[in-house]
């Protein structure tokens, strides 16, 4: 049953006895509480009187002490704990800025550290490789031309030296802000708008790190610039369908650009190589008409030397030769006429004959197979056509010959 309940033992935590039902007496229980932590450090607990109540004599808060020995090992554990207060660790990616009483005193690197503990020194710990980024919201920036530009960027940047990001400037972060719209403001100024919203995008946001790193250090705020990105950047929204139909007509003007490119790279070389190939065929042409021309004239040398040697040999040789060639080449039918006449071979031109017969029987097939007229020319009627072309041709030198 607890000490508490009623009916219960009269009995409290300390050992006391209270009269029956009523609470406990508080002067009592510290008295208590005092004599047993007094007991600890060697001194005797508070004097009791007899009878089971507690005396009036006690080594209270008021006259009671602690021995030196207690005070000692007090005084030895609290400061171990202080000291051990100092102890710090450092992550990899950060660093440790100690001050002593405010004034920068050292900076440590990664690890397990130890510095006189507060209120002497304390330590700020900052990630030095943690890329942070600052954003500048839209802003209309006048441009060298006059214009108004629609500008929004974001900074990436680390943190180089810890010591100088907290002591050298007040509010790191503000003037980083601040920096960026002023060398951004002094870039777009010095940009034509079409230049800011062409080419200048890559090299806009290079010239303004450059700006703002070249600030920053003469600040030693210990801050280095990673990159600038262009996050937006147009006209205003009120001239924006004006300025995007420029932009597609500049796109379409380098599209038709490199398709002539394109058109002229492949027709070029092909050109070049027709002439090329021209070339060679016309050195190979004249190469064969200047070979031959020289054998024509040792050939004729040749013929020179025979013909001054032998004339009218040579001469018979070359006409026969001649009409070898000629005759060669030609169709003839050779004819005697019969009639004792001086002329008695007579050249037909027997292949125009066969050809216009020929001719004239493709045009009229049709029907010669379906009649059998006499009117079309027939390669059975050739002897006598000719035959009678050739008493014709006869008669007539016959009467040349009479008269």
């Amino acid at each position: 049953m607890a000490w508490n309940e009623p009916g219960g033992n009269d009995n409290d935590p300390w050992g006391n006895r209270k009269n029956s039902g009523g609470p406990p007496d508080l002067d009592e229980v510290f008295k208590n509480v005092r004599g047993k932590i007094d007991g600890l450090f060697g001194k005797k607990g508070p004097r009791q009187s007899g009878g089971g109540s507690n005396g009036g004599g006690s080594s209270g808060f008021p006259g009671g002490s602690l021995g030196s020995k207690g005070i000692g090992v007090v005084a030895a554990i609290l400061g171990a704990l202080w000291l051990l207060s100092g102890i710090y660790i450092v992550e990899p990616a950060e660093a440790g800025v100690v001050t002593q009483f405010g004034r920068h005193v050292q900076t440590t690197r990664a690890g397990p550290h130890w510095h006189i503990p507060y209120p002497i020194q304390s330590v700020e710990t900052i990630n030095v490789q943690e890329v942070r980024t600052a954003t500048m919201p839209d802003q209309l920036i006048l441009t060298q031309d006059e214009n108004l530009a629609d500008i929004k960027v974001t900074v990436q940047y680390v943190i180089s030296s810890a010591e100088n990001y907290l002591f050298n400037v007040r509010g790191p972060d503000e003037t980083l802000n601040q920096v960026m719209e002023s060398a951004l403001r002094e870039v777009i100024g010095q940009t034509d708008l079409e230049a800011v919203l062409t080419e200048g995008r890559d090299l806009v946001p290079s010239v303004t790190r450059d700006e703002m790193q070249t600030v920053l250090d003469s600040y030693n705020a210990g801050i280095a610039i990673t990159s600038v990105n262009f996050e937006k950047g147009q006209p205003p929204a009120e001239v924006q369908a004006a300025f995007s139909d420029v932009i597609k007509a500049r796109e379409d003007r380098e599209r038709f650009i490199n398709e002539a490119q394109g058109y002229s790279n492949e027709i070029v070389p092909q050109a070049r190589g027709d002439a090329q190939r021209i070339i060679e065929e016309a050195q190979a042409y004249r190469t064969r008409v200047e070979q031959a021309a020289i054998g024509e004239s040792q050939r004729f040398l040749s013929l020179l030397t025979e013909f001054e040697k032998a004339p009218e040999v040579t001469r018979e040789r070359l006409y026969i030769e001649a009409m070898e060639t000629v005759l060669g080449n030609s169709n003839k039918v050779l004819i005697d006429s019969g009639d004792g006449g001086g002329n008695s071979l007579m050249y037909l031109p027997i292949d125009k004959l066969i050809e216009q017969g020929g001719n004239r029987q493709n045009t009229t097939t049709g029907n010669a197979l379906s009649s059998s007229s006499n009117d079309s020319p027939r390669f059975s009627d050739l002897p006598s056509r000719v035959e009678q072309v050739t008493r014709d041709t006869g008669r007539s030198r016959a009467r040349g010959t009479l008269q």
